[in-house]
Order: C-alpha cells, then sequence, then structure tokens
C-alpha cells in the first residue's frame, strides 16, 4: 500500500487513498463521489473526462493521480468558484456563465458530453473572452457529443462571453 497523496479538488485539500496509478477519474468519481467527470471512451479521446488542471483542461481518464499532487483541480462542481476567483466576485454565483448559457441554448441533452464542453468552454472563455467562431470550434475540437448539440454549444459559449463581458470585474 503506498503512502496517501494529497491533491487540492474544486480549491479543498483532499487525501487520496487510491495508488499513485489510478485514473485521476477513478479517485474523482469513485473515491471522491464527484459526477461532473465522466467515464466516455476511456482513451482521452472523447473529452468527458475532462477537468481543469491548474486551469488547463485535462483528460482525466488518462492521468494517473499521482500527476496532480501539488496541482489544483477544477471540476464541473468547482467551476462557480473558479470562475468567482478569477474575477474577484464575492459570493461566487450558482452556476459559472457557461453552465447558465447551455442552460438557456438548451445545448444539454443526453448527458455524454456536457462535462467536457462546459470544461473545455470554461478554459476557453478563461484565456479569451471573447472568441471567435473558428477558435470556440478549434478549442472545441476533440470533444464529441453523440446528440449533434455543436451548434447549441457554439451558442451557449457566444451567450456565455456576452454575459461575462457584462459582469463586473
Amino acid at each position: 500500500m503506498s503512502s496517501p497523496l494529497t491533491i487540492r479538488v474544486n480549491d479543498q485539500p483532499r487525501t487520496i487513498r487510491s495508488a499513485p496509478d489510478t485514473p485521476l477519474l477513478y479517485v474523482l468519481t469513485d473515491e471522491l463521489r464527484l459526477q461532473g467527470p465522466r467515464y466516455g471512451c476511456g482513451l482521452s479521446q472523447c473529452g468527458s473526462c475532462s477537468v481543469l488542471v491548474d486551469g488547463v483542461e485535462t483528460r482525466s481518464c488518462a492521468t494517473p493521480v499521482s500527476r496532480v499532487e501539488g496541482k489544483s483541480v477544477t471540476t464541473l462542481e468547482g467551476l462557480p468558484a473558479f470562475y468567482a476567483a478569477q474575477r474577484n466576485l464575492v459570493p461566487a454565483p450558482a452556476l459559472h456563465p457557461l453552465q447558465q448559457a447551455m442552460i438557456d441554448e438548451q445545448a444539454l441533452q443526453c448527458g455524454y458530453c456536457y462535462n467536457g464542453m462546459i470544461i473545455k468552454g470554461a478554459e476557453l472563455l478563461s484565456k479569451t473572452p471573447r472568441p471567435t467562431e473558428t477558435e470556440i470550434r478549434a478549442a472545441m475540437n476533440g470533444h464529441l457529443c453523440r446528440c449533434g448539440t455543436y451548434p447549441r454549444v457554439m451558442k451557449a459559449i457566444q451567450r456565455a462571453s456576452q454575459a461575462m463581458a457584462g459582469a463586473k470585474r
């Protein structure tokens, strides 16, 4: 049995008892009982398992938990606080603007892709507050949606960008 690891998930230190080579996805879902990251393909191809590691989208199904020791992991559940920290907002909103925009645009259907789409979209908006359609398409490349809601996802990212531009900094 290996020594426990401490990782920071959604701004909280968490002691992990899983083996260091355990995929981060399994730690997040099985050990920490988080429901945002999803098992999709298990091959880092679909994006369903995406999380932010130090603000960068990372496929958790192919990332050993030991690789995130000392880093900040943000899941779907932690996106409102992630956004609030970037904008110095107190208190944090109930939802990240992209989460709300996905609801408003009815971009979510079966639930397979939404975690990865929102995580990647949030990363994009944190680095490129007013992305062009081309930039959105490039960022979302590699995130698979079984229902084909790509046009709605595009609209949701654009809507969130507009909402974020109007928010106080």
